[in-house]
């Protein structure tokens, strides 16, 4: 009787556990989705593209620095060194200046063969980041440039390149400049000595 007593018990155990896991007694709990992180957009590219590189070209032999504008794709000499700029890029003014150029740099040998020393990016705020090496020349970009007063090549398409615009200001309706003050005129003191004149304690000769 006993053996039967803790079987029926058993059993009563299990039913209870079966009808706590029942569908009617078990409680659903929705777990809330997470919210979706919104994914921060790439910067927009603000970089310019400029016509005219202006470069700085020092003669190591006599010391002499000179600068020099050049028109994208166009080829100048600077002593034995033949500079072509393929873009030049800067930034619109209302940002940190940053200005660079993808550059290419032959050199003219004295059996006069045209032979590539350099090809690569230059930078305007750091001009040994990525210098040319040569023994008498060197070479760096200093600025990039919407224009110069150097004329342009034959052909040359000015309409490709971008330049920096300017936002002008708005001014409300009846708006007009203030003119400007007059400048205070305080007349000369009649007991300050003039230049040139004996004052009073001098000895001035008599007539």
């Amino acid at each position: 009787m006993a053996s039967l007593s803790a079987a029926g018990r058993f059993a009563g155990v299990l039913l209870a556990a079966a009808g706590a896991l029942s569908p009617a007694a078990a409680q659903v709990v929705e777990i809330p989705p997470e919210p979706e992180i919104a994914t921060p957009a790439p910067p927009r590219d603000t970089k310019l593209s400029n016509a005219v590189a202006v470069f700085a070209g020092l003669d190591k032999i006599t010391g002499r620095i000179i600068a020099f504008d050049v028109y994208m794709d166009e080829t100048v000499q600077f002593g034995a060194l033949r500079v072509t700029p393929r873009v030049c890029y800067s930034r619109p003014s209302s940002e940190t200046p940053q200005t660079d150029g993808f550059i290419e740099v032959d050199e003219i040998t004295l059996d006069n063969r045209i032979q590539r020393i350099f090809t690569g990016w230059m930078f305007a705020a750091s001009p040994g980041l990525n210098a040319v090496d040569h023994a008498i020349y060197d070479v760096w970009l200093t600025d990039c440039r919407a224009s110069s007063d150097v004329a342009p090549p034959e052909g040359f398409d000015m309409s490709r390149f971008t330049e920096d615009e300017v936002e002008l200001i708005e001014r409300p309706p009846g708006w007009f400049p203030l003119p400007l003050p007059k400048p205070l005129i305080i007349p000369p003191s009649t007991d300050a000595p003039v230049a040139g004149s004996p004052g009073p304690d001098s000895d001035a000769p008599e007539d």
